[in-house]
C-alpha cells in the first residue's frame, strides 16, 4: 500500500471513528434507561421539559441569574448571585426558589437562607428565611415564615422597568410620588401581613401588619420569658396590652 493510500485509509478510518462515537454519544443520552453515578461535579443544571422549557434550575453562585442572563426567553436584571435553586412554571415564569450564603466579614460573619412561592407573574408572597449576623461581639439571629401582599397587577417585567424609571428621578418626594401612584394602581409593592418567628431581638411569636406594612399587632413571647398580647394604632402607638401594664 502506497504513502496516498495508507493516508486516504486512515483518514476514512479516523472519520468512521468519530461518527461512531457521535452516534453512540447521541444515543446514550437519548435513552430512557436510568445512569447511575457515584458522584457528580456540576456547576448548573437545567430541569427542562420535552419542549425545552427550563422548569427547575440548580446552579452555583457565578451561574446564577443576573442583569444580561435570559432563562425562558427572558431577560435578568441585576440581583444578588447566590447559589440555590430557581422554579419555573409551565409558561416559563420564575415562581420561587431557594437560596443561601455565608461567609465570614472583618467584624464577624454574615449568612441567610431563603425559600420563597412567588405570585404568578409576580415577586414573593410567602418567604421562610433564616438570617445569623455577627458584628464584633454582638450576634444578630431570626428566623420567620413571612406572609406578604403584592399588587393585583405586578409583574416582574413591570417592576424592572418601574424599578429603572425610579432611579431616574432624583427628587426624593417625586420619586416617592410617583411610587405611590404605582402602588395604589397595583403595579408595584409589596408589603408584610403575617410573620410567625423570632425577630433580631429575640421576640418570638406573631406578627401582624396592616396593608402599609406598619405593625399593628403582636403576641409574643419576649427574652424575658414574659408573654405580651399588644395592640397599635396606625402610627405605632400602643392602644390595648395583655396583661394590662400595671
Amino acid at each position: 500500500m502506497n504513502t496516498k493510500k495508507e493516508l486516504l485509509f486512515l483518514r476514512t478510518f479516523a472519520v468512521s471513528i468519530s461518527l461512531a462515537i457521535g452516534v453512540v454519544t447521541t444515543l446514550a443520552f437519548k435513552s430512557k434507561k436510568n445512569t447511575q453515578f457515584d458522584t457528580i461535579d456540576v456547576k448548573k443544571i437545567n430541569i427542562v421539559e420535552d419542549d425545552g422549557t427550563v422548569k427547575m434550575l440548580i446552579t452555583n453562585a457565578s451561574n446564577f441569574p443576573s442583569e444580561g442572563d435570559r432563562v425562558n426567553g427572558r431577560v435578568y436584571h441585576k440581583r444578588t448571585k447566590r447559589a440555590g435553586m430557581l422554579f419555573y412554571t409551565e409558561d416559563g415564569k420564575e415562581c420561587g426558589g431557594f437560596v443561601y450564603d455565608g461567609k465570614k466579614t472583618k467584624k464577624g460573619h454574615s449568612s441567610g437562607l431563603s425559600l420563597t412561592f412567588d405570585q404568578y407573574g409576580g415577586d414573593q408572597v410567602m418567604q421562610l428565611i433564616t438570617t445569623d449576623t455577627k458584628v464584633g461581639d454582638k450576634r444578630y439571629k431570626a428566623g420567620r415564615l413571612v406572609f406578604n401582599d403584592r399588587g393585583d397587577y405586578e409583574t416582574q417585567e413591570n417592576v424592572m422597568h418601574i424599578n429603572k424609571e425610579l432611579k431616574e428621578i432624583k427628587d426624593r418626594k417625586k420619586r416617592k410620588e410617583k411610587y405611590e401612584e404605582y402602588r395604589k394602581k397595583g403595579l408595584l409593592g409589596g408589603v408584610p401581613r403575617v410573620a410567625l418567628g423570632q425577630t433580631p431581638g429575640k421576640q418570638n411569636g406573631l406578627f401582624l401588619y396592616d396593608d402599609n406594612g406598619k405593625t399593628r399587632a403582636k403576641f409574643i413571647i419576649d427574652s424575658n420569658n414574659k408573654i405580651k398580647l399588644e395592640a397599635y394604632d396606625e402610627v405605632g402607638n400602643v392602644v390595648s396590652t395583655w396583661p394590662e401594664e400595671k
